[in-house]
């Protein structure tokens, strides 16, 4: 890399498990100068981190704060985050640092808070180089741990966040699709409503926390009633009635 070469590079450190984290992923951000970490607090440890210390030297890493949990869209509090992290990743190119990490859960370019973060960071330096390193998502760890097949043949596969509406879900629902949701934690009886319309409930698999301590993974059908976090991830395979069926 040229002396002048300034690289931010976006890590995707899987869904929390440390052993989902690729070598890539491993060997970029050991070769960074830093590895910056999304946080809801600087006092706080977040699920990036606790994932990269399995990895990384303690004094490489640095917390950045982010609205993690603001769900009011495009906030004030939100947009004032990433102005913040990109100008933090900013000082560290001005202080003679070339390559800057951000660790992301899940995959980068899914979803992932980087997106906006180099969007800003290239309008405050455009020569800023932006590179993207894949990591394994949600839905690829749950589908492993509950044996759900995410696509056979010629199906489709359709990924959306519950928070865009519940009659978007249940539109993907009615289709042929094997349905992703992620974020359905708080519309969880509305999921349930929408599964049991579609007849989709007797298969759909749900998980929480995954690789963390207190996870958990169960058939979508035993969540009546129970509360349900927020970051959560919910599997309806599609329809499939003999082996080969949809090729």
């Amino acid at each position: 890399m040229s002396a002048s070469r300034r690289r931010l590079v976006g890590v995707g450190v899987g869904p929390g498990d440390p052993e989902l984290v690729t070598v890539k992923a491993v060997r970029r951000m050991r070769e960074a100068d830093v590895v910056l970490v999304p946080v809801m607090a600087l006092d706080e440890p977040g699920r990036a981190e606790a994932t990269v210390r399995e990895h990384v030297a303690d004094r490489s890493i640095e917390r950045v704060v982010f609205a993690l949990n603001d769900r009011g869209g495009r906030s004030e509090r939100r947009v004032r985050a990433w102005d913040e992290a990109a100008r933090a990743v900013v000082r560290h190119f001005e202080s003679g640092d070339r390559t800057v990490a951000f660790a992301t859960i899940g995959d980068p370019n899914v979803y992932s808070t980087f997106s906006y973060l180099a969007q800003t960071v290239r309008d405050l330096d455009p020569d800023v180089e932006v590179e993207t390193v894949a990591g394994i998502t949600a839905m690829q760890d749950l589908a492993a741990r509950s044996c759900s097949v995410l696509a056979e043949g010629t199906e489709p596969l359709t990924l959306l966040p519950v928070t865009s509406g519940v009659d978007r879900l249940q539109e993907a629902l009615s289709g042929d699709a094997t349905v992703v949701a992620y974020k359905f934690g708080r519309f969880a009886p509305e999921v349930m409503a929408a599964l049991r319309a579609t007849g989709r409930l007797e298969d759909a698999v749900y998980g929480s926390r995954l690789g963390l301590d207190d996870e958990r993974i169960a058939p979508a059908a035993k969540l009546e009633g129970e509360e349900i976090p927020y970051l959560s991830t919910l599997i309806a395979p599609a329809h499939r009635s003999e082996r080969g069926g949809k090729l």
